[in-house]
């Protein structure tokens, strides 16, 4: 008989597994919590789009549309990608929907996977997730400094700690022409020094090379000129505006003038949430304002501004972090015989039903064996039924923390229980 060769997932796309789904489910369960109260509601987009939406949307000259996003021809001959990100799709969703007419301000919130062909490492994979909320049809300063505390609360909320936020202004169209031709001179006296792509880059988007992750071009980067000597004066009050409502909710944060995200379609408020305990992926969280996105993706002048979290890199956060959280209570039930089957089942039944985790062993195991799967699935009680304990009405309840044992009426498990987790 021929031996199949085993089949392997695909390079930089893992499986999430128990527990680690749990932990995603918690942060999930947060976001769509933090992101109610401040008034947003979810969009679900197609994991394929149209590639000229990212060529149009990210930019012709980004990392992302140049060298990693996952394109193909379909049979009907139409260029396609697995979104690489989640806001050009859901501009794109918003515009197709004519939601900027019967929406005026539109509050928005996605969560799904991303996909790049990147180099596979710590906190980066070419199947990645993202959360991300996008927010449409507000131009003031407070929406920018909204999003930016809506993002510290959610980190809050999930009990992520130790991160910095950095924030910055990338400008506008009518300050942004005077920078980008002081760091094109700046950059055409040390050609020389820079990587490929860059030198490529510069001369279509300047800005690129502020971007790069080469350690030359970063080194460079530190002597080219500084974004906020060419902001324009309504850039230099809006910025302000941004700062003092952030000072007034509370939100620390420290200026980053380097700051321009890897991606076309921001200006003004530009602002990562970064770490020091993952190595090179310093950010965890980023975003900012992006005036013009809507109108270049085919639809009216409408302002927006919006935040993504990468969850690969938080969850590895999460789960190096002492007192991390740990799931609900697991009851167990050990069940020996036909007749405690029969007991236990419509009882097991009633507790799922009210909410409380209960797992049992189908395969009618001896006692012990069935001692040891409670404990390897950290059940905190076990509740043993036999015949013996059927002919009484009772069962016994194990408290396995406390190793102590005492007895509960077979009619009364479901109340116990329930009493006990409410």
């Amino acid at each position: 008989m021929a031996k199949f060769q085993k089949i392997t997932s695909v390079k930089g796309m893992e499986d999430i597994l128990p527990p680690h789904s749990e932990l995603w489910q918690s942060v999930e369960q947060a976001s769509r919590s933090v992101f109610s109260a401040y008034g947003y509601k979810e969009i679900r987009t197609p994991i394929v789009e149209k590639t000229e939406l990212f060529r149009r949307g990210v930019g012709e000259t980004t990392s992302i549309v140049e060298k990693e996003m996952y394109s193909f021809v379909d049979r009907g001959d139409d260029s396609l990608t697995l979104r690489p990100e989640g806001t050009a799709s859901v501009v794109r969703a918003y515009i197709e929907s004519g939601s900027f007419v019967s929406e005026p301000i539109a509050r928005y919130y996605y969560m799904g996977p991303m996909f790049r062909r990147e180099r596979p490492q710590k906190g980066r994979q070419r199947q990645f997730h993202q959360i991300g909320c996008e927010i449409f049809g507000v131009a003031s300063p407070l929406a920018d400094a909204e999003v930016v505390a809506m993002t510290s609360h959610l980190f809050e909320e999930i009990g992520c700690e130790g991160l910095q936020l950095e924030v910055n202004s990338i400008g506008c169209p009518d300050c942004r022409p005077s920078f980008e031709t002081a760091l094109m001179n700046f950059l055409g006296k040390n050609e020389a020094a820079l990587c490929d792509d860059c030198k490529r880059r510069m001369g279509r988007n300047p800005m690129r090379v502020l971007d790069c992750k080469n350690p030359a071009c970063r080194e460079l980067v530190e002597r080219a000129p500084r974004l906020p000597d060419h902001w324009c004066l309504s850039c230099r009050e809006h910025f302000g505006s941004v700062k003092r409502a952030l000072d007034l909710v509370g939100v620390k944060y420290v200026l980053n003038d380097r700051i321009v995200r890897g991606l076309d379609y921001y200006m003004r408020t530009a602002f990562e949430f970064t770490t020091t305990r993952l190595g090179a992926q310093s950010a965890v969280a980023a975003g900012g304002r992006y005036d013009g996105l809507v109108k270049e993706l085919g639809g009216p002048a409408v302002p927006g501004v919006g935040f993504a979290l990468g969850m690969e890199r938080l969850a590895l956060l999460l789960e190096g972090q002492e007192g991390k959280s740990k799931p609900e209570d697991l009851v167990f039930f050990a069940v020996l015989g036909e007749a405690a089957q029969d007991a236990a089942l419509p009882i097991i039944q009633t507790l799922r039903r009210d909410g409380v985790r209960v797992e049992w062993d189908y395969a009618e195991r001896s006692l012990k064996s069935q001692m040891r799967r409670a404990a390897k699935v950290a059940a905190e009680t076990v509740v043993i039924i036999g015949d013996e304990e059927v002919a009484r009405g009772v069962a016994q309840v194990r408290d396995m923390r406390k190793a102590a044992q005492h007895e509960v009426r077979i009619q009364d498990l479901p109340r116990h229980f329930v009493q006990i987790v409410g």
